[in-house]
């Protein structure tokens, strides 16, 4: 971060982490417990660590952690990763299009597994196949890679088709609670008729190679955008270790935090440095199970139609499959 940034996000959210001093001590300054906070996230070190390095108690450090994580997601919520609306989905099916050549699009939505140490008395809930401890983290993120939509608090243990479904944003494209916009027609294709708006995943289900070309390159998306949150929040590439009840704030903090600092000249240098790292964040498997309805199958073959027609092609299609 800049020191601009600092000093931005410290306006933010200054007030949320001011204490009264006493008598017999003075409150740390709101400056140094954001320090603290960021530190923790952004490096991967133990609060252990953290206290030795800043000369601060391993209570305070703590405490510092917990209040920066929970301003931000008090403060900062509602303008860095509001709650979708019709113009929200339309504005993000724009830039799908203008930049990834996939109309209609909604969002890349993927899940990785954020790895804890196992919280005591837990059982197996927390374990995963990677046979770590886990929570899920649900993301779908825009063609800039800023999350629009994310859920995190699942066990480490729903892996199989229960992610998605269970999800706000599963419940709500269900119902159409999150607005949606009604089926349109695709550029320059109005003899396809109406076509729904669609979310991109997971492209190894289908068997034709332009359709899984165009699938898969739209839905790097939100591969890239895991790799930045993990370039930039190193203790993602850790074992947290925390009491439950943080896990859901941290990481919600954390991305309302990569949406703040997001700018799109810097990401390609965050990828490269998350690519120099070598190490990854671990996928959720079958996060929306493997039977897909009619309905979808049609919606899939019409675009697959689409992509291989003359409104819908792109020139260099045919050379990367």
């Amino acid at each position: 971060m800049s020191a601009e940034q600092m000093d931005e996000l410290l306006s933010i959210i200054g007030p949320e982490l001011t204490r009264q001093s006493t008598n017999y001590r003075a409150a740390i300054e709101p400056k140094q417990r954001l320090a603290v906070g960021l530190r923790y996230l952004a490096s991967g070190d133990s609060m252990v660590s953290l206290a030795f390095s800043y000369r601060l108690g391993h209570a305070t450090v703590m405490n510092s952690v917990h209040m920066v994580c929970a301003a931000i997601e008090k403060v900062m919520m509602e303008r860095f990763l509001p709650r979708p609306t019709q113009d929200t989905w339309k504005e993000v099916a724009q830039g799908f299009g203008e930049k990834w050549n996939f109309p209609n699009c909604l969002g890349a939505i993927d899940g990785k597994h954020i790895i804890i140490q196992a919280p005591p008395q837990s059982g197996s809930q927390f374990f995963n196949y990677k046979k770590t401890f886990s929570i899920v983290l649900l993301a779908l993120v825009d063609a800039d890679y800023r999350f629009r939509f994310i859920q995190v608090g699942d066990f480490g243990r729903t892996c199989d088709g229960g992610v998605y479904a269970s999800s706000d944003l599963g419940r709500g494209m269900e119902t159409n609670t999150l607005h949606v916009p009604p089926s349109t027609s695709l550029p320059g294709a109005a003899h396809l008729g109406d076509v729904p708006f669609v979310m991109v995943g997971d492209a190894a289900f289908y068997k034709k190679r332009i359709f899984n070309y165009r699938l898969s390159r739209a839905r790097m998306v939100v591969e890239n955008a895991f790799g930045i949150l993990s370039s930039r929040w190193r203790i993602f590439l850790n074992r947290i270790n925390l009491q439950p009840k943080n896990f859901d704030t941290l990481v919600m903090a954390a991305c309302i935090r990569h949406n703040f600092l997001l700018v799109p000249s810097e990401n390609q240098s965050l990828l490269d440095e998350a690519e120099q790292l070598g190490r990854h964040m671990a996928p959720v498997r079958n996060m929306g199970g493997n039977r897909a309805s009619t309905e979808a199958c049609n919606v899939r073959e019409v675009f697959c139609t689409y992509f291989t027609s003359p409104e819908g092609s792109v020139s260099w299609q045919n050379r990367m499959v």
